[in-house]
């Protein structure tokens, strides 16, 4: 694994849809370089701090959100000398996306007041009244072709259907929810799932005419849905919960097949092999090297000798660290916050709060657990590899961890003082992008 040098960054970063540029926020400039040499290609000079940015995904616009400001300017990397500036007025702008044909931004009002497409080829722009979040509850499918906005009017939630290509609403119906949290468009573009706030455990299936297809309710009187992630391969539907499970549905008969539970205390006859992080120090003797202060790594203590880590295979059974949410705050710290799919749809790897130096992968051909994960410190992102089956973490520490079907390992940053705090995979799995704070 190669690393390059570590440059300044204050805000967003991310890669771009064709692979060959990162975009980076550093203040209220926007600098943009290429993936592989990593030199400047462009220098862009935004009016304000960078909230956050987001790639057309022809690669050719980008789009900055000044928050503080508010308004949003978009760059053309193949015509500098473009600009864009929107600017909602006493109306703020509160988020702003992407349409998928690259060439129209969707802006949200402050306090959701309207949804508003501006089209970078002529001055015309298409309001939405209403819409229910900032920045959630819009979900294009897959050939880009329709748009499906949560919208809440009278006391009651619907979701309206855009076409892409006239921004008329093509359709609109109303949705069994008490507080509509998110939907999103199944991967093959045959159903929308629709999920309720946490205080109502409710997830709806709904055909694009609007009919509801499945209404799956795992439990009354608690805590409900907390994550839902589609599989890539759009057969398994993926529901986080706040009682600590994982339930997947089939896309057939949209019945749960596999439900699983993260115990604090693993026991046979559980076949996961459990790898846990350790120290590993170096007893290294350097009293007699002249070396100054600038030298010696970020990981270095001079008690103990280099800190090097490695995964120790535990045997059974092991008892996981678990913290006990506090009942007297909001948002407990508790149920399934992070879940996502290999590439292939054969793995989900999960992170239950409550225990949330634990990383859990899931085998769905054996519907049982692969492998877990214990961390020294709590697991800031997992993401998989876009290419192959591989996943990656890590945990505000200088090493970044590695999973694969055959085993697990570390790998220590040679950057002095990096702290490893997000993750990125560059779309065709050939660099990731390590963020420090």
């Amino acid at each position: 694994m190669e690393f390059t040098e570590a440059y300044k960054q204050t805000g967003p970063c991310c890669f771009s849809p064709n692979s060959r540029y990162v975009a980076v926020a550093n203040d209220y400039r926007l600098v943009i370089r290429d993936t592989f040499s990593f030199q400047v290609v462009q220098l862009f000079s935004c009016l304000d701090k960078i909230s956050y940015i987001e790639w057309a995904l022809d690669s050719e616009y980008i789009l900055c959100g000044l928050y503080k400001k508010p308004m949003i300017q978009a760059w053309s990397l193949t015509q500098p000398e473009w600009t864009c500036k929107i600017d909602e007025g006493p109306a703020g702008v509160s988020y702003a996306r992407w349409s998928p044909d690259s060439r129209h931004i969707l802006t949200t009002s402050e306090f959701q007041l309207r949804l508003t497409v501006w089209s970078l080829l002529n001055t015309a722009c298409v309001h939405v009244q209403w819409p229910k979040h900032g920045s959630k509850g819009v979900s294009f499918n897959k050939d880009g072709k329709f748009a499906a906005i949560c919208t809440r009017r009278d006391c009651k939630d619907y979701v309206n259907l855009l076409s892409c290509q006239s921004w008329e609403i093509m359709g609109s119906f109303a949705v069994d929810t008490l507080d509509l949290a998110d939907l999103e468009w199944s991967p093959d573009d045959s159903s929308i799932v629709v999920w309720d706030s946490p205080l109502e455990y409710k997830v709806l299936i709904y055909s694009p005419d609007g009919r509801c297809l499945f209404k799956y309710q795992a439990y009354e009187c608690g805590l409900g849905v907390k994550t839902v992630s589609w599989s890539p391969c759009g057969q398994f539907l993926a529901i986080g919960s706040y009682d600590q499970m994982l339930r997947v549905l089939n896309h057939l008969t949209w019945k749960t097949f596999a439900e699983f539970l993260h115990l604090s205390t693993v026991r046979a006859p559980c076949c996961a092999a459990i790898f846990k992080e350790v120290d590993e120090p170096l007893q290294l003797d350097m009293s007699e090297l002249s070396l100054d202060d600038n030298f010696m790594p970020s990981n270095y203590d001079a008690s103990e000798g280099y800190i090097s880590v490695r995964y120790e295979v535990m045997d059974l059974p092991v008892a996981l660290p678990f913290q006990k949410p506090l009942v007297d705050k909001p948002n407990p710290k508790q149920g399934v916050g992070l879940l996502a799919w290999s590439k292939d749809s054969q793995y989900i790897c999960t992170r239950n709060d409550s225990m949330p130096t634990a990383l859990w992968i899931w085998d769905m051909q054996r519907l049982e657990v692969a492998a877990i994960l214990v961390q020294k410190e709590p697991i800031r992102a997992a993401v998989w590899d876009p290419t192959c089956t591989r996943l990656l973490l890590c945990t505000g520490s200088s090493h970044l961890y590695m999973w694969t079907p055959s085993g697990a390992f570390c790998v220590c940053s040679p950057l002095p003082g990096f702290s490893i705090t997000d993750l990125k995979w560059n779309i065709d799995g050939s660099c990731l992008l390590l963020k420090d704070k």
